[in-house]
């Protein structure tokens, strides 16, 4: 997490991301309050949450006057509240919907231009009520890239992060944070290796994206304490697991018994030994076939 906030509706957002230490909890790295340059306009962005499955722009607003009802999204034009214009504390005259449209795009082709363009950028709007307001929600279109979360309850928020966990798969390396940080200029709030593949993230590591930065010295000490155990496996007469072998992809993390990883680990060596099984069926099959008799 990087980035102090000012308005209540960030603040509040620190918050909570702050409370996501529990093992089963969302797992990510979040920066608050950065900015992307793109189409020769600055886009402000209240968060942007990176989990080894998603990535989500936080439009985050809170109400200044205490409205109760149902807080209606159209597809365009302003939000009400039971008919009434929704009193927001931002300054902005666009609405939480236009500015993660302009946002979303922005950071999307941001990533296609660095070769992450595959992974789809989501948007969420972060409204805050103020203290015993009772506000539903009503949506009257569908759009599988944004939502809207009136909450005053941190756990909402987990949910929706949580949810995204659970259907979809893991998409995010710690290189691709890397090369995110790095190209939204926020290298110096990169978290080091160890700490992104603590979080979830795919390996290997690059560890040249690391220089320059803050975390540089723990990204050579965790590239030295890969080589010695490479040097260590060849001395005693092990093989060196290629870069794809699925202790390289999702490697064991020391003190974290991480089910998630292993099961992908597992899941991984055994696709493989299946296709290594199915060419040398494919391999005999062919020669049994149109060999020699």
């Amino acid at each position: 997490m990087q980035n102090a906030a000012g308005t209540d509706a960030e603040r509040a957002l620190i918050d909570w991301l702050r409370t996501w230490k529990d093992p089963a909890g969302p797992r990510g790295v979040a920066t608050i309050n950065c900015s992307l340059f793109h189409n020769d306009r600055l886009h402000q962005f209240d968060a942007v949450v990176w989990t080894p499955t998603s990535c989500v722009v936080i439009e985050a607003e809170t109400f200044t006057a205490p409205q109760d009802g149902v807080l209606e999204i159209p597809l365009n034009g302003p939000w009400m509240v039971s008919g009434e214009l929704a009193q927001f504390a931002g300054w902005e005259k666009s609405t939480p919907l236009e500015r993660s449209r302009e946002h979303t795009f922005a950071l999307q082709n941001f990533l296609a231009a660095r070769g992450l363009g595959q992974r789809a950028v989501h948007g969420l709007g972060l409204i805050v009520p103020m203290r015993g307001a009772d506000i539903d929600v009503h949506q009257g279109w569908s759009d599988p890239s944004f939502d809207v979360i009136v909450t005053d309850d941190p756990r909402r928020l987990e949910r929706y992060f949580e949810a995204l966990a659970e259907n979809g798969h893991n998409l995010w390396s710690a290189n691709d944070i890397a090369i995110a940080f790095r190209g939204l200029g926020i290298l110096p709030y990169l978290p080091a290796p160890q700490d992104l593949l603590n979080e979830g993230f795919l390996g290997p590591i690059d560890v040249t994206l690391w220089h320059g930065g803050p975390t540089q010295a723990q990204a050579e000490a965790y590239a030295e304490e890969q080589a010695e155990l490479e040097r260590a496996a060849q001395q005693s007469g092990g093989l060196i697991a290629p870069w794809y072998s699925p202790w390289k992809l999702y490697p064991r993390v020391g003190g974290d018994l991480d089910f998630g990883r292993a099961f992908l680990r597992i899941t991984l060596a055994i696709g493989m030994i299946v296709a290594i099984v199915w060419v040398l069926w494919f391999v005999v099959t062919a020669v049994l076939t149109y060999g020699p008799t």
